[in-house]
């Protein structure tokens, strides 16, 4: 990557500099003959901006330095000014920051706008002298951080506007690193405004070491908690809990969110429609849970009748009721040291609700004819299709009992609702199918995966496992048909994945929301939308918008 002779020319020459300097390749074992000087960061900020500009600045010198190692071996007659480039090159680049977004810099006095920007030069500087001009920044410019001045105008010795603005700025961005900046005599206002949420604090007067020593470290932490959050959200090699097959991310977060609770003993409550996997998701909660040494006891309310619901969940005394002529226990008593899951909650009668309250109170029962308080140590996981608090509302199930069984609510969405997981989903269960019956069909017709990708499956995961088991079966073909799924033929080609097409639509439908909201003027849609005025007229012209 050699520099160009004009770029040779264009660098300052200082006095010590008896060469110019001047950079070949240096492929291992061909070096060509290097003129060297010890270069200061004067040169070094010429040569990267006037050469190669900002944005590859942490490329090129990553390559220089590189390049004088290599040097650093092989010419021994020049290894004190190979070591001096080397270590300045070195401290260039721990100077710049990487990957710094925007600096914006919340002052009122321009002289000290101006010696702020001088002093952050290597930054995006934003500026700004009031709070209407600082939230417009912030909204349009997304600055990864903030220095901020409590005294701002039209009240500049009074902090109270300075308050307003940070506590304005963490609303629309909490991850925004504000760094207030008060009087020698305002301690009272910096702990204020850390604890309203700023970042840090600096008293004037202004000293550059010590305010770029602060933004410096806040940028810092800002690549440190981003690089920790693309850690903790990567999808790809995430994978959930046994028994889950899933790759939107509306089940991805479902499996998170029984992998934190499942550790605790707070009673779970499961909402989702009929086949979308709530038992499945209970067996998670007691397979990650603590009691997963003991049994996972499931019983579904709607399925048995009420008369013998109440001595199939408590157990009942010999001789409590005609037939009793031994003593049984209960469901709840079964699941002692381990999970019990009550499916149908909604269907639970009336007259039970209460007896159930109160075990769920006092971890306590009482079998059907007995006397004596049994005490449990289960978890308990509740699950419904129906809509509880419609129930409430209608005398139907006790509030009570809702809030008891509550304290933690995870919503199923339905098949419909996810994001790739239905062809996921279809092909693990041909392949299941497939090699359970022997069959050696190859896979799905381009009409079936349209047609099941556009089928809105009421029934969800269970409906589609049926149909694919009932295909399979059925079928002479040597693929599986639309037709052997009983949907609807829809050619694939209806199915649109051009990314540009999509991106147009998309934009389309944003910029004719954004101009209802504002009844068609231009200038406030690209401020709602983030843009600038000629951008958003740019794409109304290229989308045929009529305004």
């Amino acid at each position: 990557m050699p520099v160009s002779r004009a770029t040779q020319e264009q660098l300052p020459r200082h006095r010590g500099h008896r060469e110019k300097f001047r950079i070949v390749n240096c492929a291992p074992g061909s070096v060509n003959k290097v003129n060297l000087c010890v270069l200061c960061a004067t040169c070094m900020d010429a040569l990267m901006s006037r050469s190669y500009g900002c944005e590859r600045v942490t490329s090129v010198v990553n390559f220089l330095y590189r390049y004088i190692r290599c040097l650093n071996s092989l010419l021994k007659n020049s290894r004190n000014s190979v070591l001096n480039i080397s270590t300045n090159i070195k401290n260039y680049a721990k100077t710049q920051p990487m990957n710094n977004n925007k600096l914006l810099v919340v002052e009122d006095d321009p002289g000290l706008q101006s010696q702020i920007r001088w002093c952050f030069e290597n930054y995006d500087v934003l500026l700004a002298n009031d709070r209407k001009t600082a939230i417009e920044q912030v909204k349009k410019n997304k600055p990864a951080v903030v220095t901020l001045d409590l005294g701002l105008p039209p009240h500049e010795d009074n902090p109270s506007e300075g308050f307003a603005t940070l506590e304005q700025i963490l609303e629309i961005d909490p991850n925004i690193k504000v760094i207030v900046v008060t009087g020698q005599e305002e301690r009272e206002n910096s702990v204020k405004a850390i604890g309203l949420g700023a970042y840090d604090f600096y008293s004037k007067p202004f000293e550059p070491e010590i305010i770029g020593l602060i933004v410096n470290r806040a940028f810092r932490l800002l690549e440190l908690e981003d690089e920790n959050q693309r850690l903790q959200t990567a999808t790809p090699n995430y994978e959930p809990f046994s028994g889950v097959i899933a790759c939107s991310p509306q089940m991805q977060s479902v499996c998170k969110a029984v992998e934190k609770v499942a550790p605790s003993d707070a009673t779970v409550l499961l909402l989702g429609e009929s086949g979308t996997g709530k038992e499945l998701c209970a067996r998670g909660l007691h397979s990650l849970g603590s009691n997963r040494d003991g049994n996972f006891v499931a019983i579904n309310c709607a399925a048995i009748p009420e008369t013998l619901l109440e001595s199939e969940l408590f157990g009942y005394e010999k001789g409590a009721f005609t037939g009793a002529d031994k003593q049984t226990i209960g469901k709840i008593e079964y699941a002692d040291g381990g999970t019990l899951f009550l499916d149908e909650m909604g269907d639970l009668p009336f007259a039970l609700q209460a007896k159930l309250l109160r075990f769920l109170q006092e971890r306590v029962v009482e079998r059907v004819g007995g006397r004596e308080p049994i005490p449990v140590n289960v978890r308990v996981v509740c699950a419904t299709h129906q809509n509880l608090r419609t129930k409430i509302e209608k005398g139907e199930f006790r509030e009570d009992l809702f809030y008891r069984i509550s304290e933690i609510p995870i919503e199923i969405p339905p098949l419909r609702d996810r994001d790739g997981d239905i062809i996921i989903l279809a092909r693990f269960f041909f392949e299941k199918f497939n090699e359970a019956h022997g069959r050696k069909i190859r896979g799905f017709t381009k009409d079936a995966l349209g047609a099941m990708e556009s089928y809105s499956w009421p029934g969800n995961v269970r409906e589609l496992q049926n149909r694919i088991k009932r295909a399979v079966i059925m079928t002479d073909g040597k693929k599986l048909s639309s037709t052997d799924l009983e949907l609807d033929k829809t050619s694939s080609e209806t199915m649109n994945f051009n990314l540009r097409d999509i991106r147009e639509k998309i934009e389309r439908q944003a910029i004719l929301r954004a101009l209802s909201h504002v009844n068609g003027k231009v200038a406030p849609a690209a401020e709602l939308l983030g843009v600038s005025r000629p951008t958003l007229y740019d794409l109304i012209k290229k989308l045929n918008i009529t305004i």
